[in-house]
């Protein structure tokens, strides 16, 4: 009797799970499952950041590499200076050639070039990686190096046109600044001056200078005239004198160097000799300096001066720039000529992946 119960139940079973397998096979047919289901939901490990993610070598990594192939004029400088000076670290500097086939980018110093190019990095250089000519003198002071068309992507130079221009500018301030106090004065005229080769192109200059010197005092400094300032004098001279001779080596589009920045951040008036006015004006608001130019000869120049220096009045009108603009001191250091053009061009990279060519570097730059 158990037995035939037992044989009853089994086939019971049996005929309950194939009715439930015919059940779903009818549900599946009638109802087939959406393709727009949703994704399955993320595991939380997913939204975790890898251990090493915000360490400082990888960060490191992944800032472009901008590759100094020689320092220029040997100056060279800590490298953190970029931070620390100008707040700009959005690259990795080096100097070492090991990291040319990773570098971003290479800057080459055109008065390092020898004359044959042996010197220049290897080429055909990575495609990624772009070629950053760097030269900070002007036309006159330019040796035309045969060879260099079509090697470089990218220009630096004082130039407004170069493709990473470099020049310490004046900026901006909404609310107006009326703390400015225009330093005392004990020298009416003065002038730095470091360099007097002829064959740097100063003998406009130098024809001006001998003349307007017959009708005013000028304080000579600089080693050009046996009198050198030290670097810690260079701002409290320069802020003691009522008018500054900026006076540039030679005349071209857009070479006006720290020559005129730095009477302006020392509060002085610097009397410029270089570009058009217009040209300065790019830089500089037009009542903030005084151009050779605007005068017939260099006596009427001295004439003025000697005018503005009995009117206080006149002689404060070319301060009031500034309520809304500031200037910056620059470096002035030998060995700091070159960190203020290498860190610009760390922060160009940084900012700007586009390609580019510069084909023929002469006509542009001696056009």
């Amino acid at each position: 009797m158990s037995s035939t119960n037992g044989s009853s139940l089994c086939r019971l079973g049996l005929i309950v799970t194939f009715a439930g397998v015919i059940s779903l096979s009818v549900v599946f047919l009638w109802f087939p499952p959406s393709n727009n289901c949703p994704l399955p939901l993320p595991r939380p490990e997913q939204y975790i950041p890898a251990k090493n993610k915000s360490s400082s070598t990888e960060a490191v990594e992944d800032k472009p590499i901008l590759l100094l192939w020689t320092w220029p004029e040997n100056y060279r400088f800590d490298l953190s200076d970029c931070k620390k000076l100008y707040n700009i670290d959005n690259c990795q500097i080096t100097d070492d050639r090991a990291l040319y086939s990773n570098a971003d980018a290479v800057m080459v110093y055109h008065r390092g070039i020898s004359w044959d190019l042996s010197n220049l990095p290897p080429s055909p250089r990575p495609p990624f990686q772009r070629w950053i000519w760097l030269h900070m003198e002007s036309p006159t002071n330019t040796q035309r190096i045969p060879g260099l068309e079509n090697l470089f992507n990218l220009t630096l130079s004082y130039r407004h046109d170069a493709d990473i221009p470099v020049r310490m500018r004046l900026t901006t301030r909404k609310k107006p600044d009326e703390g400015f106090v225009i330093p005392k004065k004990d020298k009416l005229v003065c002038w730095i001056v470091s360099n007097n080769a002829p064959s740097t192109g100063v003998g406009a200059r130098n024809v001006f200078y001998r003349e307007f010197s017959k009708y005013i005092q000028v304080h000579m400094f600089g080693k050009a005239y046996a009198t050198f300032l030290d670097y810690s004098h260079y701002y409290p001279t320069m802020a003691s004198c009522k008018f500054y001779l900026s006076f540039e080596n030679s005349i071209h589009k857009d070479y006006f160097t720290e020559k005129i920045n730095g009477p302006l951040a020392a509060g002085t008036v610097p009397v410029v000799l270089g570009p058009p006015r217009k040209n300065y004006e790019n830089f500089a608001p037009g009542n903030a300096f005084i151009h050779v130019n605007d005068f017939p000869d260099p006596k009427s120049l001295a004439e003025y001066l000697l005018q503005l220096d009995k009117d206080e009045e006149a002689y404060s009108r070319f301060f009031t720039w500034r309520k809304y603009l500031s200037p910056t001191p620059h470096l002035i250091l030998q060995n700091q000529e070159f960190v203020l053009a290498i860190c610009t061009a760390c922060d160009h990279i940084a900012r700007h992946r586009e390609y580019k060519e510069a084909h023929d570097l002469y006509k542009w730059y001696f056009n």
